[in-house]
């Protein structure tokens, strides 16, 4: 190979690095951490995930059954809200309107779906001291039983990070918000989501939870929900999401710490 050849595939090979630094960067994505484990998704997957825990949390599910639906839903859908599927299979958890678990459009609404997934687990006497994939197995009678093993860790981590056990543990980076965001329908969502009972002050919603984890539960909620909810900062204990300085990290505010009370501020007009 010639200097000039040499120097043209270095230089291009340069280019499609920068790139790629550039894209990786550049890419909305939300992180969920628990201790040294980590696992990045999407913000729509983000959202459906912090969804289904925040379903199991407004019903006082244990953590369990978080990691329990997670997985399922992994496996079933990698956590996307699918409108279609093996026969009539619909939605995150890709259940079948046939075999009863509601309409095509009930089963369409994570809430919904995620309400009878967990519906259909607490039946199941003595569930808690059932393996993961077991039990999830029990639920979904899937066609392929073990799968559901394969995505128990990263469940774990998601769920440890989304009911609270892992506080700061969801930050996502995400684009500029195009758009003013409603305090109101942040609200309105977390009282469908999980009864959320909270104040409306302007561009602000502040909820006043029971206890710290339910805070933190509720702070990594409006986090994976940011991107449709042109969420802009999430304020809880003395630690505070922004997300146009450093998204991937919660910033020590240096306030005084109230461990219970969660602040919300979407996107002004």
């Amino acid at each position: 190979m010639t200097l000039a050849a040499a120097t043209s595939v270095a230089v291009l090979v340069g280019v499609v690095g920068a790139r790629w630094v550039v894209e990786e960067f550049r890419t909305p994505t939300c992180e969920f951490t628990a201790g040294s484990a980590s696992e990045r998704l999407t913000p729509e997957q983000a959202a459906n995930a912090a969804t289904i825990s925040m379903v199991a949390v407004g019903r006082d599910l244990p953590p369990k059954a978080s990691t329990i639906a997670l997985a399922t839903a992994i496996q079933e859908s990698k956590l996307r809200n699918l409108t279609y599927g093996d026969r009539d299979s619909l939605g995150l958890f890709q259940q079948r309107p046939s075999q009863g678990w509601g309409s095509p459009e009930e089963v369409n609404d994570p809430v919904f779906a995620s309400n009878a997934f967990f519906d259909a687990l607490v039946a199941i006497p003595g569930w808690e001291d059932w393996e993961v994939t077991t039990i999830a197995q029990e639920v979904q009678r899937s066609a392929f039983p073990d799968a559901y093993a394969d995505h128990e860790g990263e469940a774990r981590v998601m769920a440890s990070a989304l009911v609270g056990q892992s506080p700061a543990g969801v930050a996502c980076r995400l684009d500029a918000a195009e758009s003013a965001g409603s305090a109101q329908d942040v609200l309105d969502k977390a009282r469908r989501t999980f009864s959320g009972d909270g104040q409306v002050d302007g561009d602000t919603v502040t909820f006043q939870a029971s206890d710290a984890a339910t805070a933190w539960a509720i702070a990594s909620w409006a986090v994976a929900h940011a991107e449709a909810e042109h969420i802009v900062r999430v304020e809880v204990a003395d630690r505070v999401w922004n997300r146009h300085d450093d998204p991937l990290t919660w910033q020590t505010t240096g306030a005084p710490a109230d461990g219970t009370t969660v602040t919300v501020t979407v996107a002004s007009g």
